[in-house]
C-alpha cells in the first residue's frame, strides 16, 4: 500500500493556520506537529520555575513567558513553544502580532518521556541557531535532575547537572538562582512514591 507524502507548509502557511487554531502546534522544516497536553508534574514545575524567576526579575528589564510564547529560529525552520522563556532587554518579534519572539535569552524545557530525546538533540540544535540565546535548561519530571547548558564567549556550550533537592542552580544568563526544592515544590517524584510503599 502506497504511503501518502506528508504535506509541506511554508512558515507563512503555518502561522496563518496556527493563529486561527484552537490548539497549539509547533513547526519543524515544513511539517506541523500538534502539541499534546501536559501532566500535573509538568504543569507544577513550569509554574514553580516561573514564579521563582519572576520574583527575581520583577525590577529588571526582563520579561518571562510560560507555555504560550512562540519562539522562531533565524532561518525560520523552527517555530516552537518553550515551557519557559526569558528575554532581557528589548524583546523583538516577527511581526505586529507580537506572538513570535526572536531574541530569547534563556529557554527552559520540562522533559517528558515522549519529548526528552527531541528536547536534548534536535530542539537544542535548533535553539542554538538563535544568537541571543545564552542558556538552555532541561528539567526532568520523572526524577530530580536539572541539566544546564551555558553559552561561552567562544560559542561553545558548557554542560552542568544538578540532581539533589538541596542544590541551588545559578542561571548565569539572567543572574537568578533556582533552588531545585522550589522547582519541584508539590511534585511527587516516582522515587518518593517508592519510598512511601511499605
Amino acid at each position: 500500500m502506497a504511503s501518502h507524502p506528508k504535506p509541506f507548509y511554508t512558515p507563512e502557511e503555518y502561522l496563518k493556520i496556527e493563529r486561527k487554531a484552537a490548539y497549539k502546534s509547533e513547526y519543524y522544516t515544513g511539517e506541523i506537529f500538534a502539541m499534546s497536553g501536559a501532566s500535573r508534574a509538568h504543569n507544577l514545575i513550569v509554574a514553580n520555575v516561573t514564579t521563582a524567576l519572576n520574583t527575581q526579575l520583577e525590577n529588571r528589564e526582563c520579561e518571562i513567558y510560560a507555555n504560550d510564547m512562540r519562539v522562531r529560529t533565524p532561518d525560520r525552520s523552527t517555530y516552537a513553544y518553550p515551557d519557559v522563556v526569558v528575554v532581557c532587554g528589548q524583546p523583538q518579534f516577527e511581526d505586529a502580532e507580537v506572538d513570535t519572539l526572536l531574541n530569547p535569552t534563556l529557554i527552559i524545557e520540562v522533559l517528558s518521556p515522549s519529548t526528552e530525546t527531541h528536547d536534548r538533540t534536535k530542539k537544542f540544535a535548533d535553539y542554538r541557531k538563535i544568537e541571543s540565546l545564552k542558556e538552555y535548561i532541561l528539567i526532568a519530571q520523572q526524577e530530580c535532575r536539572l541539566t544546564q547548558f551555558i553559552k561561552q564567549p567562544d560559542g561553545m556550550w558548557l554542560f552542568q547537572e544538578a540532581s539533589s533537592l538541596g542544590e541551588i542552580v545559578h542561571l548565569t544568563s539572567v543572574n537568578c538562582d533556582l533552588a531545585l526544592e522550589k522547582a519541584y515544590r508539590k511534585v511527587v517524584l516516582p522515587s518518593q512514591q517508592e519510598e512511601a510503599l511499605p
